[in-house]
């Protein structure tokens, strides 16, 4: 497999698993970002710092598989 496309693919699995793990998380604690009002401004932030959180995940897996290869 291409690493450009091994990237990628792994970056977005990240970030969708992440998203929709905040979201879980944010819509048991009452904050459901698909809903209206000013709760739904809270599950929106929770969503985008769980999707953030794993693509950093998913990039520092990356990162030690390539060490674990070459070492």
């Amino acid at each position: 497999m291409h690493p450009l496309l091994a990237e990628g693919l792994t970056d977005a699995i990240g970030f969708v698993t992440g998203a929709l793990i905040a979201y879980a998380v944010s819509d048991f604690f009452g904050f459901n970002p698909l809903a209206a009002g000013d709760r739904a401004i809270v599950g929106l932030v929770l969503c985008g710092i769980g999707g953030g959180a794993g693509v950093q995940l998913a990039r520092r897996w990356r990162a030690s598989r390539r060490k674990d290869r070459s070492g």
